[in-house]
């Protein structure tokens, strides 16, 4: 019944029956179907208010809003609430029978890390024995069992019933990426978490959020809410470390490379053949690559043992583990022993991480080629940073189309051009198709040369004009490394 589901949410106003049977729960009005709540949600773009009508018209027999709408129908019950996406992730779960309760749910939030401290912690958690569910950029698993990923956080509904599925399932552990978009749009409202780990704040995102004081505040959030039986896990090597966990009653712990932590690392060497690390003055070899692979490794091996595992044995597990699909996915062509590098990297600051990598891991005079462009769409302001940052790491540039979406591709190119200084022009050229750009570096490229190809990473496609084509980055690089090979 409609008034269960109403548990812990803050209610203003009621009109009819709160006693109605409801056997499904929508956010899309197109979706409405007898018997169902329909759950009216002010977005940026779009406000649900606007299609109440709809989705009664569609069989709707309860609606939760946060305005009441003029018209009434005195067959449907109105419950308006003080916040109707906060409302939404608490009704979700009261109506799937509040799942993060009964599983042991972790959250990674942060500018870079989140989907491969995740899926390392998903892999970690199955190697050691257990039945886990994985909630990614990437994709969405339910132990072995693969679910694509359409949003880093599904909307509250979805989650939920992706969390019961889980459970159902026999899930013991679940491990999800919290974006701030989520945190936000209360995506992640009602839920129970176990644990939360920060990996770090850099630039991105501002054109959501606007500012970045508004990007760390919604961040911070979100452990502020942590009940007082959760762990929170934070690196202190971020300048706002710190600040993530000032006022959350969770338990702090921290985890560096640079000073005294609770979960302390040193990189002892880095190469393509893995990190040689000291991990709380254990030695340990792992087959991931780089120093921001370093953090997302402390950070994991942090949580594994919040969570109770045996010190030796995660970190005998995590030493075999590979990363996330699309972050720092190398291979090497046959002939010519060029390195390529696929990267999700689309902020300035992973960029420079991936670059500043690439550049320790060369043994000699190999050159460094990026292919690198910017989505459209979204924050503009960091177009001239990530041009900027590509040149000064970089021997030569490629600027091309990421997913240009909306935008006009050589529009967004002017924009990242704007950033170049003039010592840096020669080094880059712009080739707006992404086939020819990677094309291009990978002919440019000598023998034993490394080749990034930047921003899309795990992604298999391209979006021009809301259209999503077939586009593979690895897949491509791969096509061209045969050529070359030739």
């Amino acid at each position: 019944m409609l008034k269960d589901l109403l548990y812990k949410v803050s209610i203003v106003a009621v009109k009819g029956d709160t006693g109605v049977a409801v056997n499904a729960l929508q956010l899309d009005s197109r979706a409405a179907n007898p018997q169902g709540c329909f759950i009216a949600i002010k977005g940026s773009a779009v406000d649900g208010h606007d299609f109440i009508a709809g989705a009664i018209a569609n069989g709707a027999v309860a609606v939760i809003c946060q305005e009441m709408p003029a018209e009434i129908n005195d067959a449907v019950t109105y419950v308006q609430v003080e916040n109707s996406a906060a409302a939404a992730g608490i009704i979700s779960h009261n109506f799937y029978g509040e799942p993060s309760k009964n599983l042991k749910l972790v959250g990674v939030t942060g500018t870079n890390g989140k989907t491969t401290i995740a899926t390392v912690l998903f892999k970690l958690f199955t190697n050691l024995g257990f039945k886990c569910g994985l909630v990614s950029t990437v994709q969405n698993q339910v132990g072995e069992a693969i679910i694509p990923a359409t949003h880093t956080t599904p909307d509250a509904v979805n989650l939920n019933k992706l969390l019961k599925q889980m459970l159902d399932a026999e899930c013991e552990y679940v491990f999800m990426e919290c974006s701030s978009h989520a945190i936000e749009q209360q995506r992640l409202a009602g839920l129970v978490f176990t644990g939360a780990i920060f990996s770090n704040i850099t630039h991105d995102h501002l054109d959501y959020h606007k500012t970045f004081d508004e990007y760390i505040r919604v961040k911070k959030s979100w452990f502020d809410g942590l009940p007082k039986a959760a762990f929170a896990i934070s690196n202190s090597d971020d300048k706002r470390g710190a600040v993530m966990l000032q006022n959350t009653a969770a338990k702090k712990y921290f985890y560096s490379l640079k000073t005294l932590a609770d979960f302390k690392g040193k990189i002892l060497d880095n190469s393509l053949a893995g990190l040689h690390m000291l991990v709380n003055d254990v030695e340990v070899h792992f087959k991931m690559i780089g120093e921001f692979n370093a953090y997302n490794l402390l950070a994991v091996y942090a949580a594994a043992i919040c969570l109770g595992q045996n010190k030796e044995e995660t970190l005998l597990q995590l030493s075999s583990i590979n990363g996330a699909e699309g972050r720092f996915d190398y291979s090497i062509s046959n002939n010519e022993r060029v390195v390529g590098i696929v990267d999700y990297a689309h902020t300035p600051d992973a960029l420079l991480n991936v670059l500043a990598t690439i550049k320790n891991l060369r043994q000699g005079n190999e050159k460094i080629i990026t292919v690198v462009g910017c989505g459209g769409n979204r924050d503009k302001t960091k177009r001239p940073v990530m041009a900027e940052v590509a040149c000064e790491y970089s021997d030569k540039v490629i600027f091309t189309s990421d997913n240009p979406r909306k935008e006009d591709p050589l529009e967004i190119l002017k924009d990242m051009e704007a950033g170049v200084k003039i010592v840096a022009r020669k080094k880059y050229i712009t080739i707006a198709d992404r086939r020819e750009a990677i094309k291009t570096a990978v002919s440019l490229s000598a023998k034993e040369d490394i080749v990034l190809v930047a921003g899309k990473g795990h992604e298999k496609y391209q979006e021009i004009n809301g259209v999503k084509y077939d586009f593979d980055d690895k897949k491509v690089l791969q096509e061209m490394f045969e050529l070359l090979d030739k």
